[in-house]
Protein backbone atom coordinates (compact mmCIF):
# COMPACT_ATOMS: atom_id res chain seq x y z
CA UNK A 1 0.00 0.00 0.00
CA UNK A 2 1.41 3.19 -0.55
CA UNK A 3 1.09 6.38 0.93
CA UNK A 4 0.90 10.20 -0.15
CA UNK A 5 1.31 12.89 2.44
CA UNK A 6 -2.36 13.47 2.57
CA UNK A 7 -3.26 10.29 3.65
CA UNK A 8 -0.46 10.11 6.01
CA UNK A 9 -1.79 12.66 7.48
CA UNK A 10 -5.14 11.07 7.60
CA UNK A 11 -3.93 7.77 8.75
CA UNK A 12 -2.67 9.56 11.95
CA UNK A 13 -5.82 11.77 12.81
CA UNK A 14 -7.64 8.35 12.75
CA UNK A 15 -5.51 5.40 14.69
CA UNK A 16 -4.09 4.08 11.61
CA UNK A 17 -6.66 2.10 11.13
CA UNK A 18 -6.37 1.60 7.35
CA UNK A 19 -2.74 0.57 8.02
CA UNK A 20 -1.97 -3.32 7.49
CA UNK A 21 -0.43 -5.03 10.21
CA UNK A 22 3.33 -5.63 9.66
CA UNK A 23 3.16 -8.90 11.66
CA UNK A 24 -0.18 -11.53 12.16
CA UNK A 25 -0.84 -11.74 16.01
CA UNK A 26 -0.95 -15.62 16.34
CA UNK A 27 -3.02 -17.86 18.71
CA UNK A 28 -0.93 -20.48 20.35
CA UNK A 29 -1.06 -24.19 19.10
CA UNK A 30 -0.44 -27.32 20.79
CA UNK A 31 2.35 -28.22 19.23
CA UNK A 32 5.36 -26.48 17.00
CA UNK A 33 8.41 -27.85 15.76
CA UNK A 34 10.55 -25.51 17.65
CA UNK A 35 9.09 -23.06 20.08
CA UNK A 36 11.21 -19.35 21.33
CA UNK A 37 10.88 -18.02 24.63
CA UNK A 38 11.17 -14.66 24.51
CA UNK A 39 9.65 -12.23 21.71
CA UNK A 40 12.61 -9.40 21.97
CA UNK A 41 15.24 -9.15 18.92
CA UNK A 42 17.31 -12.16 20.09
CA UNK A 43 14.19 -14.35 20.14
CA UNK A 44 12.65 -12.94 16.71
CA UNK A 45 15.71 -13.08 15.05
CA UNK A 46 16.04 -16.76 16.15
CA UNK A 47 12.73 -17.62 14.59
CA UNK A 48 13.24 -15.81 11.70
CA UNK A 49 16.34 -17.76 11.03
CA UNK A 50 15.10 -21.51 11.64
CA UNK A 51 12.54 -20.75 9.24
CA UNK A 52 14.71 -19.17 6.73
CA UNK A 53 18.31 -20.86 6.96
CA UNK A 54 17.13 -24.17 8.65
CA UNK A 55 13.80 -24.43 6.86
CA UNK A 56 11.72 -25.74 10.40
CA UNK A 57 8.57 -25.87 9.48
CA UNK A 58 6.05 -24.66 12.33
CA UNK A 59 7.98 -22.39 14.53
CA UNK A 60 6.44 -19.98 17.53
CA UNK A 61 7.79 -17.01 19.47
CA UNK A 62 6.20 -17.07 22.82
CA UNK A 63 6.27 -13.33 24.84
CA UNK A 64 5.02 -12.72 28.22
CA UNK A 65 4.54 -8.76 27.38
CA UNK A 66 4.25 -7.38 23.99
CA UNK A 67 6.42 -7.75 21.41
CA UNK A 68 10.06 -5.66 21.85
CA UNK A 69 9.03 -4.32 25.45
CA UNK A 70 11.72 -5.93 27.08
CA UNK A 71 15.63 -4.98 26.86
CA UNK A 72 15.16 -4.39 23.10
CA UNK A 73 12.88 -1.03 24.05
CA UNK A 74 15.09 -0.23 26.62
CA UNK A 75 18.97 0.01 25.44
CA UNK A 76 20.54 2.70 23.85
CA UNK A 77 21.23 1.19 20.32
CA UNK A 78 24.69 0.96 19.84
CA UNK A 79 26.46 -1.49 17.76
CA UNK A 80 30.11 -2.18 17.73
CA UNK A 81 32.30 -5.28 17.58
CA UNK A 82 35.84 -3.78 19.02
CA UNK A 83 36.63 -6.52 21.85
CA UNK A 84 39.53 -7.45 23.10
CA UNK A 85 39.17 -11.47 23.10
CA UNK A 86 39.46 -12.86 19.46
CA UNK A 87 36.21 -15.06 20.46
CA UNK A 88 34.55 -12.08 21.57
CA UNK A 89 35.46 -9.86 18.10
CA UNK A 90 34.39 -13.02 15.76
CA UNK A 91 31.30 -12.99 17.56
CA UNK A 92 30.36 -9.18 17.65
CA UNK A 93 31.71 -8.52 14.59
CA UNK A 94 29.91 -11.41 12.58
CA UNK A 95 26.80 -9.30 14.59
CA UNK A 96 28.25 -5.92 13.08
CA UNK A 97 28.54 -7.81 9.12
CA UNK A 98 24.65 -8.88 10.01
CA UNK A 99 23.45 -5.12 10.41
CA UNK A 100 25.19 -3.59 7.97
CA UNK A 101 22.91 -5.78 5.30
CA UNK A 102 19.95 -6.31 7.31
CA UNK A 103 17.83 -3.30 5.97
CA UNK A 104 18.40 -5.32 2.38
CA UNK A 105 17.61 -8.63 3.78
CA UNK A 106 14.54 -7.49 5.60
CA UNK A 107 13.35 -4.96 3.23
CA UNK A 108 12.99 -2.71 6.85
CA UNK A 109 14.72 0.13 7.28
CA UNK A 110 16.40 -0.45 10.60
CA UNK A 111 18.05 3.01 10.43
CA UNK A 112 21.48 2.22 11.13
CA UNK A 113 24.14 5.00 11.51
CA UNK A 114 27.55 3.91 11.19
CA UNK A 115 28.99 7.53 12.70
CA UNK A 116 31.45 5.38 14.71
CA UNK A 117 32.36 4.99 18.17
CA UNK A 118 35.16 6.83 20.32
CA UNK A 119 36.76 5.68 23.60
CA UNK A 120 38.57 8.58 25.17
CA UNK A 121 41.55 8.20 27.30
CA UNK A 122 41.44 10.35 30.14
CA UNK A 123 45.49 9.36 31.65
CA UNK A 124 48.56 7.81 30.38
CA UNK A 125 48.02 5.15 32.12
CA UNK A 126 44.42 4.80 29.45
CA UNK A 127 46.51 4.70 26.54
CA UNK A 128 48.84 2.70 27.64
CA UNK A 129 46.24 -0.06 27.93
CA UNK A 130 44.21 1.43 25.36
CA UNK A 131 47.38 0.90 22.98
CA UNK A 132 47.39 -2.79 24.09
CA UNK A 133 43.49 -3.23 23.53
CA UNK A 134 43.94 -1.35 19.90
CA UNK A 135 46.57 -3.87 18.97
CA UNK A 136 44.88 -7.04 19.91
CA UNK A 137 41.86 -6.04 17.99
CA UNK A 138 43.67 -5.53 15.17
CA UNK A 139 44.89 -8.73 15.17
CA UNK A 140 41.57 -9.95 15.69
CA UNK A 141 40.69 -8.35 12.16
CA UNK A 142 38.81 -5.71 13.81
CA UNK A 143 39.18 -2.30 11.69
CA UNK A 144 40.37 0.45 14.58
CA UNK A 145 42.22 3.45 15.04
CA UNK A 146 44.42 4.43 17.66
CA UNK A 147 43.89 8.70 18.27
CA UNK A 148 45.70 11.71 19.58
CA UNK A 149 44.65 13.30 22.12
CA UNK A 150 44.49 16.07 18.97
CA UNK A 151 42.43 14.14 16.89
CA UNK A 152 39.81 13.22 19.72
CA UNK A 153 39.63 17.12 20.28
CA UNK A 154 38.94 17.45 16.94
CA UNK A 155 35.90 14.56 16.85
CA UNK A 156 34.77 16.03 20.20
CA UNK A 157 34.87 19.65 19.87
CA UNK A 158 32.56 20.14 23.02
CA UNK A 159 34.48 17.67 25.15
CA UNK A 160 36.24 19.98 28.28
CA UNK A 161 40.08 19.72 26.74
CA UNK A 162 41.84 21.68 29.75
CA UNK A 163 44.33 19.87 31.02
CA UNK A 164 43.05 20.71 34.45
CA UNK A 165 39.77 19.05 33.51
CA UNK A 166 38.77 16.08 35.91
CA UNK A 167 38.78 13.91 33.19
CA UNK A 168 41.47 15.28 30.79
CA UNK A 169 41.65 14.19 26.95
CA UNK A 170 45.07 12.05 26.98
CA UNK A 171 43.83 10.41 23.03
CA UNK A 172 41.58 7.50 22.74
CA UNK A 173 41.14 4.94 19.78
CA UNK A 174 37.77 4.39 17.19
CA UNK A 175 35.80 1.81 15.35
CA UNK A 176 34.18 3.84 12.14
CA UNK A 177 32.18 1.09 11.53
CA UNK A 178 30.20 1.47 14.88
CA UNK A 179 27.70 3.56 15.87
CA UNK A 180 23.46 2.93 16.17
CA UNK A 181 20.42 1.31 15.10
CA UNK A 182 17.08 2.24 16.07
CA UNK A 183 16.06 -0.41 18.45
CA UNK A 184 12.36 -1.09 18.06
CA UNK A 185 13.13 -0.95 14.26
CA UNK A 186 15.09 -4.00 14.47
CA UNK A 187 12.44 -6.12 16.41
CA UNK A 188 9.99 -4.79 13.91
CA UNK A 189 11.78 -6.19 11.10
CA UNK A 190 12.31 -9.68 12.21
CA UNK A 191 9.10 -9.59 13.60
CA UNK A 192 7.24 -8.82 9.91
CA UNK A 193 10.10 -10.98 8.30
CA UNK A 194 9.29 -13.92 10.21
CA UNK A 195 5.63 -13.54 10.41
CA UNK A 196 5.86 -13.71 6.61
CA UNK A 197 7.50 -17.16 6.72
CA UNK A 198 4.50 -18.67 8.77
CA UNK A 199 6.40 -17.93 12.12
CA UNK A 200 3.84 -17.48 14.72
CA UNK A 201 4.17 -14.73 17.53
CA UNK A 202 2.05 -15.14 20.36
CA UNK A 203 1.97 -12.23 23.00
CA UNK A 204 1.08 -11.67 26.50
CA UNK A 205 1.70 -15.69 26.96
CA UNK A 206 4.02 -16.14 30.22
CA UNK A 207 6.31 -19.77 30.49
CA UNK A 208 4.96 -21.13 33.64
CA UNK A 209 6.35 -23.99 34.01
CA UNK A 210 8.52 -27.01 31.49
CA UNK A 211 7.25 -30.63 30.31
CA UNK A 212 9.38 -33.47 31.06
CA UNK A 213 9.52 -36.71 30.09
CA UNK A 214 11.90 -38.92 30.56
CA UNK A 215 14.41 -36.04 31.60
CA UNK A 216 13.95 -34.11 28.38
CA UNK A 217 11.95 -30.96 27.82
CA UNK A 218 8.82 -31.66 25.89
CA UNK A 219 6.40 -29.11 26.79
CA UNK A 220 5.28 -25.62 28.56
CA UNK A 221 2.55 -24.90 30.14
CA UNK A 222 1.76 -21.43 29.79
CA UNK A 223 -0.97 -18.78 30.35
CA UNK A 224 -2.43 -19.66 27.36
CA UNK A 225 -2.51 -22.99 27.71
CA UNK A 226 0.22 -26.60 26.95
CA UNK A 227 2.20 -26.19 24.06
CA UNK A 228 4.31 -29.08 22.98
CA UNK A 229 7.89 -29.25 20.47
CA UNK A 230 10.30 -30.62 19.21
CA UNK A 231 13.26 -28.19 20.71
CA UNK A 232 12.79 -24.79 22.79
CA UNK A 233 14.98 -21.97 23.07
CA UNK A 234 15.65 -19.53 26.25
CA UNK A 235 16.28 -16.34 25.37
CA UNK A 236 14.32 -13.62 27.90
CA UNK A 237 17.21 -11.58 28.43
CA UNK A 238 17.09 -10.23 32.01
CA UNK A 239 14.48 -13.39 33.11
CA UNK A 240 16.78 -16.12 31.98
CA UNK A 241 17.85 -17.42 35.46
CA UNK A 242 14.24 -17.87 36.25
CA UNK A 243 13.04 -19.85 33.97
CA UNK A 244 16.34 -22.03 33.87
CA UNK A 245 15.13 -22.12 37.67
CA UNK A 246 12.18 -23.48 36.40
CA UNK A 247 13.69 -26.22 33.85
CA UNK A 248 16.12 -27.44 36.78
CA UNK A 249 19.10 -25.95 36.65
CA UNK A 250 20.81 -22.85 37.61
CA UNK A 251 22.59 -20.08 35.21
CA UNK A 252 25.90 -18.75 36.27
CA UNK A 253 24.45 -15.14 35.66
CA UNK A 254 23.16 -12.37 38.33
CA UNK A 255 20.38 -9.81 36.80
CA UNK A 256 20.71 -6.59 37.54
CA UNK A 257 19.28 -2.95 36.59
CA UNK A 258 20.97 -0.58 33.82
CA UNK A 259 19.50 2.30 33.34
CA UNK A 260 19.97 5.14 30.58
CA UNK A 261 18.58 8.47 30.06
CA UNK A 262 18.14 10.74 27.32
CA UNK A 263 17.92 14.81 27.13
CA UNK A 264 15.51 17.38 25.59
CA UNK A 265 15.77 17.50 21.79
CA UNK A 266 18.90 19.94 20.22
CA UNK A 267 20.42 20.44 16.94
CA UNK A 268 23.15 18.30 15.89
CA UNK A 269 26.02 18.75 18.32
CA UNK A 270 27.28 14.75 18.58
CA UNK A 271 28.76 13.41 15.24
CA UNK A 272 29.83 9.89 17.03
CA UNK A 273 28.82 7.81 19.79
CA UNK A 274 31.42 9.14 22.57
CA UNK A 275 32.39 6.55 25.47
CA UNK A 276 34.89 7.10 28.60
CA UNK A 277 37.09 4.62 29.69
CA UNK A 278 37.38 6.37 33.36
CA UNK A 279 33.79 6.38 34.12
CA UNK A 280 32.17 4.53 31.85
CA UNK A 281 29.57 6.81 30.97
CA UNK A 282 28.56 6.21 27.28
CA UNK A 283 26.46 9.45 24.93
CA UNK A 284 25.18 9.43 21.31
CA UNK A 285 22.66 11.75 20.05
CA UNK A 286 19.43 10.23 18.10
CA UNK A 287 17.86 11.22 14.89
CA UNK A 288 15.54 12.78 16.95
CA UNK A 289 18.36 15.28 18.31
CA UNK A 290 18.11 13.74 21.64
CA UNK A 291 21.21 12.76 23.42
CA UNK A 292 20.95 9.30 24.65
CA UNK A 293 23.22 8.45 27.68
CA UNK A 294 24.20 6.04 30.45
CA UNK A 295 26.82 4.66 32.58
CA UNK A 296 26.93 1.08 34.60
CA UNK A 297 25.30 -1.21 36.55
CA UNK A 298 23.09 -0.50 39.48
CA UNK A 299 25.39 -3.04 41.33
CA UNK A 300 22.65 -5.26 43.18
CA UNK A 301 20.50 -7.94 41.86
CA UNK A 302 17.28 -6.43 41.25
CA UNK A 303 14.35 -6.93 38.53
CA UNK A 304 13.21 -3.62 38.67
CA UNK A 305 12.82 -1.98 34.87
CA UNK A 306 13.71 1.61 36.71
CA UNK A 307 17.62 2.78 38.73
CA UNK A 308 18.03 4.74 41.69
CA UNK A 309 19.15 8.14 42.01
CA UNK A 310 22.60 7.63 43.04
CA UNK A 311 23.53 6.25 39.34
CA UNK A 312 21.67 8.63 37.70
CA UNK A 313 23.33 11.39 39.87
CA UNK A 314 26.82 9.87 38.63
CA UNK A 315 25.63 9.15 35.31
CA UNK A 316 24.73 12.93 34.79
CA UNK A 317 27.90 14.46 36.49
CA UNK A 318 30.21 12.00 34.49
CA UNK A 319 28.29 13.27 31.19
CA UNK A 320 28.74 16.91 32.16
CA UNK A 321 32.22 16.69 33.33
CA UNK A 322 33.51 15.73 29.89
CA UNK A 323 30.75 18.10 28.14
CA UNK A 324 30.21 21.06 30.31
CA UNK A 325 28.07 22.22 27.11
CA UNK A 326 25.35 19.83 28.09
CA UNK A 327 24.60 21.31 31.52
CA UNK A 328 21.76 23.99 30.07
CA UNK A 329 19.88 20.77 28.69
CA UNK A 330 17.39 18.84 30.36
CA UNK A 331 16.51 15.26 30.78
CA UNK A 332 13.59 14.30 29.35
CA UNK A 333 13.20 10.48 30.57
CA UNK A 334 14.86 7.70 32.28
CA UNK A 335 14.35 3.91 32.30
CA UNK A 336 15.78 0.75 32.94
CA UNK A 337 16.67 -2.52 31.61
CA UNK A 338 17.28 -5.88 33.51
CA UNK A 339 20.74 -7.39 32.19
CA UNK A 340 21.97 -11.00 33.43
CA UNK A 341 25.20 -11.03 33.74
CA UNK A 342 27.61 -14.02 33.45
CA UNK A 343 30.70 -14.54 36.04
CA UNK A 344 33.09 -13.36 32.83
CA UNK A 345 30.94 -11.29 31.31
CA UNK A 346 30.12 -13.00 28.18
CA UNK A 347 27.10 -14.53 26.89
CA UNK A 348 26.01 -17.97 27.51
CA UNK A 349 25.31 -20.09 23.73
CA UNK A 350 24.20 -23.33 22.97
CA UNK A 351 22.46 -26.48 24.40
CA UNK A 352 21.34 -26.22 28.42
CA UNK A 353 22.25 -28.63 31.28
CA UNK A 354 18.60 -30.14 30.08
CA UNK A 355 18.29 -31.80 27.04
CA UNK A 356 15.70 -30.10 24.67
CA UNK A 357 16.25 -26.47 25.76
CA UNK A 358 18.93 -24.27 24.05
CA UNK A 359 20.34 -21.07 25.59
CA UNK A 360 21.03 -18.00 24.13
CA UNK A 361 21.65 -15.55 27.42
CA UNK A 362 23.59 -13.73 29.37
CA UNK A 363 24.58 -10.69 27.31
CA UNK A 364 24.91 -8.50 29.85
CA UNK A 365 24.97 -5.11 29.00
CA UNK A 366 25.87 -5.88 25.67
CA UNK A 367 22.77 -7.58 24.04
CA UNK A 368 21.29 -5.03 21.75
CA UNK A 369 24.68 -5.50 19.64
CA UNK A 370 24.79 -8.37 18.92
CA UNK A 371 20.81 -9.16 18.18
CA UNK A 372 21.13 -10.83 14.54
CA UNK A 373 24.14 -12.99 16.35
CA UNK A 374 22.30 -13.84 19.01
CA UNK A 375 19.45 -15.33 16.77
CA UNK A 376 21.47 -16.85 14.20
CA UNK A 377 23.40 -18.67 16.88
CA UNK A 378 20.71 -19.97 18.99
CA UNK A 379 18.91 -21.12 15.40
CA UNK A 380 21.95 -22.93 14.60
CA UNK A 381 21.72 -24.88 18.17
CA UNK A 382 18.24 -25.65 17.97
CA UNK A 383 18.19 -26.99 14.46
CA UNK A 384 21.35 -28.85 14.67
CA UNK A 385 21.60 -29.83 18.45
CA UNK A 386 25.15 -28.43 18.44
CA UNK A 387 27.47 -25.30 18.05
CA UNK A 388 28.81 -22.94 15.61
CA UNK A 389 32.32 -22.40 15.64
CA UNK A 390 31.82 -19.01 16.77
CA UNK A 391 29.57 -19.91 19.29
CA UNK A 392 31.33 -22.87 20.69
CA UNK A 393 33.77 -20.73 22.92
CA UNK A 394 30.46 -19.31 24.86
CA UNK A 395 29.51 -22.81 25.55
CA UNK A 396 28.41 -23.05 29.40
CA UNK A 397 30.72 -25.61 30.05
CA UNK A 398 33.62 -22.58 29.77
CA UNK A 399 32.27 -22.19 33.71
CA UNK A 400 33.62 -25.62 34.70
CA UNK A 401 36.74 -26.08 32.26
CA UNK A 402 37.69 -22.44 33.46
CA UNK A 403 37.63 -21.62 29.66
CA UNK A 404 36.47 -17.76 30.85
CA UNK A 405 36.40 -15.35 27.92
CA UNK A 406 36.81 -12.22 30.46
CA UNK A 407 35.33 -9.15 28.35
CA UNK A 408 35.02 -7.26 31.64
CA UNK A 409 38.73 -6.76 32.51
CA UNK A 410 39.44 -7.12 28.42
CA UNK A 411 37.69 -4.45 26.86
CA UNK A 412 38.25 -2.01 29.93
CA UNK A 413 34.74 -1.33 29.66
CA UNK A 414 31.62 -3.45 29.94
CA UNK A 415 29.12 -1.89 27.29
Amino acid sequence: MKYNALSLLKQGLTGQQGWPQAWRSATLQPRYDAVVIGGGGHGLACAYYLRKIHGVPRVAVLERGWLGGGNTGRNTTIVRSNYFFPESAALYDFALRQYEQLSEALNYNIMLSQRGILMIAHSDHDMELMARGVNAMLLNGIDVELLSAAQVRAELPLANASPTARYPIHGGFTQRRGGVARHDAVAWAYARAASALGVDIVQNCEVQDFIFEAGRIVGLNTSQGEVRAGNFGLSASGHNGVLAGKAGFRLPITSYTLQAMVSEPVKPILHTVAMSTATGMYVSQSDKGELVFGQGLDLYPSYTQRGNFNITQSVVASMLEIFPAFRGLKMLRQWGGIVDVPWDYSPILGPSPVEGLHLNCGWGTGGFKATPAGGYFLAHSMATGGHHDISRPFDISRFTTGALIDEAAGAGIAH
